[in-house]
Order: C-alpha cells, then sequence, then structure tokens
C-alpha cells in the first residue's frame, strides 16, 4: 500500500523506532500502567467524589462501557495501520486530515496537563511518608515532584525495553498491594456506609448533569490503555497485539476500579476524602490498617505514579514522533537517538514544556483546584480523539459492518456508542466547568490550529484528503488481517 506520507527508504534509519522488541504481555503491562490504577485512584477519587457522591461506582461502570467501544475501535484501527501516531494517522484516513490533526494535537496538550496532575500525587504522598505538612507544602511538592519526573524521563528516553522492564516490576507490586487493601477495606476495615447495589444505578446521580460530570472523571480514570497503540511500531505482530493487549488491560482496570471505589465507599466518610484529595489512599490504608503497615499503600501510589508517568511520556513522544516525521509539526521531532532509537527531540521538549507548566501551575491554586481542574481539562480532550476514533472506525469500515455480527457488534455498535456517549459528554460537561477548566482544556486545543494552519499552507501531504485507491487498498489489507 502506498502512501504520501510514506518515510523514504534512504531516511529509514534516521526516523525509525526499534521494532518487535514488545510482546503481548508487555503490551498488557503497559496497557495496565498506562491506566496507573493506583494513581488514578489517589489522585481522581475526591473529584470523583465531589462530583457524584456515593455513585462513583455508577459513573465508572457507565462510562467504562463505553470506553470498551473505543478500546475496541483502536484494536480494528490498528490492523491496517500501525503508526506510533495512532488516532492522528487513522482518523485522517477516516474522516478527514483536520480531525487527525487535531487528535494528535489533542493526545499532545492531554499529555502535557496530565504532568502536572501527576506528579502532585507523587510529591504529597512521599512527603506524607514523613510529615502531613510537608505534603501541604506546594514548595516542597514541586520540587520532590520534579526530581521524580527528571528521573522518570531519563528512563523513557534510554528505551522503551528497558521501561518495560520496570513496569513488569513496578506493577506486580502495585497490583498485589492494592488487591491486598482493597480486600482489608471490604472484609476487615470497620464500614462508615452500608453497601447497597443503589451505588450502581442511574438514579444516583440526580439527573444528567450529575451523570455526565461523574462520566468525565470517570474518563480520565481509564485513560491511558491507549499507550500501547502507540507503541504499536515497536511491538510484534503490529496489527493485532497492541489491540489485544489494550482490551486485557481495560477489562483488569475496569474490575479493579470498581472494588476500589465501593472499598473507599465502605470505609472512608465524605469529610475524610474531601479533606485529603490529593491522597485519599494514604487514609484509607490506615483505616483499614493503623500505623506502619498501612503506609504500605503509599508505595503503591508512588510505583503507580511512576508508572503512568513513563507511559504518558511514550504516549506524547511517539505523538510528537510521528507528527514531526510527517512534519505536521517541527520536522526535528521526528528524529531519534541513534543508539537507544528513541524520539529524542520529542522527549526533551516534553521535558522543558511539563517542567515549566508544573512549576508554573503552583502559583494558581490550590494543590485540590490544580487536580481538579487539570484532571476536568483532561477529560474533555479526552473527549475530542476518543470519540473521533470511534466514528473513524465505523466510517472506514462501514462495508465490512454487515458481514457478520462479530464485526456489527465491535467494528460497528460499540464503538458508535462509545463516540456518540464522548460527544454527549462534551456538550453536556462545558456549561457545569469553570472558567480555568475551560480555558485549560479548550484553549490548549485551540493552540493547535496555529501550526496545523501553518503546515497546511505549506502544503504539507498529510492534509491531502486520501484517494479512492488508497481506502480500497486499505480495506483489502483489513481483510487480510482479520
Amino acid at each position: 500500500m502506498t502512501d504520501a506520507l510514506d518515510v523514504e527508504a534512504g531516511d529509514q534509519h534516521e526516523h525509525a523506532l526499534r521494532s518487535g522488541v514488545l510482546g503481548l504481555f508487555d503490551s498488557v503491562v503497559m496497557g495496565i500502567a498506562g491506566v496507573a490504577p493506583g494513581y488514578s485512584i489517589a489522585a481522581s477519587t475526591a473529584v470523583l467524589f465531589g462530583a457524584v457522591a456515593l455513585g462513583g461506582a455508577a459513573a465508572l461502570l457507565y462510562c467504562g462501557i463505553a470506553m470498551f467501544g473505543i478500546v475496541f475501535a483502536f484494536s480494528y484501527l490498528g490492523r491496517v495501520e500501525p503508526k506510533a501516531g495512532a488516532s492522528y494517522s487513522w482518523v485522517r484516513r477516516a474522516l478527514h486530515p483536520f480531525f487527525g490533526y487535531m487528535s494528535g494535537w489533542a493526545l499532545i496538550v492531554s499529555a502535557l496537563i496530565f504532568m502536572v496532575a501527576a506528579t502532585l500525587p507523587v510529591g504529597a504522598n512521599l512527603l506524607g511518608l514523613f510529615s502531613t505538612s510537608a505534603a501541604n507544602n506546594k514548595g516542597a511538592v514541586t520540587i520532590v515532584g520534579a526530581v521524580f519526573f527528571l528521573l522518570m524521563v531519563a528512563a523513557v528516553a534510554v528505551g522503551v525495553t528497558v521501561t518495560v522492564v520496570v513496569q513488569i516490576i513496578m506493577s506486580s507490586i502495585e497490583i498485589t498491594l492494592l488487591i491486598l487493601f482493597a480486600l482489608l477495606a471490604i472484609f476487615h476495615g470497620q464500614h462508615v456506609h452500608t453497601f447497597s447495589w443503589h451505588w450502581f444505578a442511574p438514579s444516583v446521580f440526580h439527573g444528567a448533569n450529575g451523570f455526565f460530570a461523574g462520566a468525565l472523571v470517570a474518563a480520565f480514570y481509564y485513560w491511558g490503555w491507549d499507550v500501547t497503540a502507540n507503541l504499536n511500531e515497536e511491538t510484534k505482530g503490529a496489527t493485532k497485539t497492541p489491540g489485544l493487549g489494550g482490551i486485557i488491560g481495560m477489562v483488569f482496570v475496569f474490575i479493579l476500579f470498581e472494588v476500589f471505589t465501593v472499598a473507599t465507599n465502605l470505609v472512608l466518610t465524605s469529610g475524610q476524602i474531601q479533606k485529603n484529595d490529593a491522597d485519599v489512599l494514604s487514609v484509607l490504608g490506615q483505616a483499614v490498617w493503623h500505623g506502619t503497615w498501612g503506609k504500605l499503600i503509599v508505595v503503591a501510589v508512588v510505583l503507580s505514579t511512576v508508572a503512568t508517568l513513563e507511559t504518558t511520556l511514550i504516549q506524547v513522544t511517539r505523538t510528537m514522533f510521528a507528527m514531526g516525521r510527517d512534519n505536521t509539526l517541527p520536522k526535528a521531532l521526528g528524529h531519534i537517538h541513534r543508539k537507544f532509537k528513541t524520539p529524542i527531540v520529542a522527549t526533551a521538549c516534553v521535558t522543558v514544556f511539563s517542567l515549566a507548566l508544573f512549576v508554573g501551575s503552583q502559583f494558581v491554586g490550590s494543590i485540590d483546584s490544580i487536580l481538579s481542574d487539570g484532571i476536568n481539562a483532561i477529560g474533555l480532550q479526552i473527549c475530542i480523539y476518543y470519540s473521533l476514533a470511534g466514528l473513524a472506525v465505523v466510517m472506514l469500515y462501514r462495508k465490512q459492518l454487515l458481514l457478520s455480527v462479530t464485526n456489527f457488534v465491535f467494528m460497528g455498535l460499540w464503538p458508535l456508542v462509545g463516540a456518540v456517549f464522548m460527544i454527549v459528554m462534551f456538550i453536556k460537561t462545558i456549561p457545569e466547568l469553570n472558567s480555568t477548566t475551560l480555558w485549560v482544556g479548550l484553549g490548549a486545543m485551540a493552540l493547535g490550529l496555529i501550526p496545523m494552519a501553518i503546515y497546511w499552507i505549506k502544503g504539507n501531504p498529510y492534509f491531502d484528503m486520501p484517494s479512492k485507491e488508497d481506502r480500497i487498498a486499505v480495506l483489502m489489507e483489513f481483510e487480510q488481517n482479520l
């Protein structure tokens, strides 16, 4: 299959990532690590509780069902075009270059904002092991978080194989600790609330606004599994393994999130959750296992934050690499390190921007407001590029949808439901968000119009609509990879 964007043979060494170094198990681990269950629970529980109170389990349930539609969309889209840009490449071909570019841009800005949201909990939790007052000191949290972030950058810059080994070790410890404390909370903790199936019912939201406010936060919980797609150029069986890894990883974290949300409802009061927005898990740990051993759960948060910082760095650098390789962003971003085969220029740029945003954010509000605004802003951006991927798979393979029940459900209906869910959530939540969230979430997206206009005017071939022959070639390759 030919494409105007294909890399010329003589330029392969400079613009090719190391291929075939990851297997299915590695892909599953990266998917779980990308979601970062320990970090997501620690950073988002207070925000989710503020949105829906005891309805967190329901928000995660319904958003999770819709999210699986997007997971299936990524799986099928990756079968014909395994590129590091993922939705940036897929959406262009299926819908329009404008939407493809904005999909890539949405991932970049959401990842940069996430660097701020991710480093706060790790700084607060590490300092909380020694001093409660230090954990609430923004200056101290900033320094510790920045140092931690730089260590993660170094690990990612060395290469994805090193990253995966580290992820396997960290994720194994993290998941073991989370399961241990979830069981303690459910079976041995002193419960302040009695379990109720009502926590899973739609009526727990008290209206559509409450439902979508909770779903927006829940989308942030799940965000990150798609790192498997951004690693497809470096994965064995690139057309199928990344998609399967994302599906298995999502099943695991879906169950874990539901169990932990129920456990939190059982054990913690609303006051405990709201007063400990950055370290809810450390409070839960003390509630079910008081003393030094209860602090073990903080280890899970720290390991999870390390994991998600690494996978997010991988996501954003691979997307920037793909856009640089296509020259829809500065071409230098498409260069790789000759020894480690990693996008070194993109990594350096992300490091500088992330540190600047992280340090600057400490002057605009409390830890609580930074986390809340950041999570909601990322939620809006997630809605944009996930919904576009869901629509893309339906449009690209529309002629195959009625060939089998499997195609209709997993390639058509479920991804379409997921896309519509994301679009409606985006529209419904905007009036409920504060101006800071809107400026960060939508303003960052608007900035992407500037470089897009520049490279479009220059006549970059990315912005040419794919030809009919190219679309037919895609469908033929898809049928071969089923």
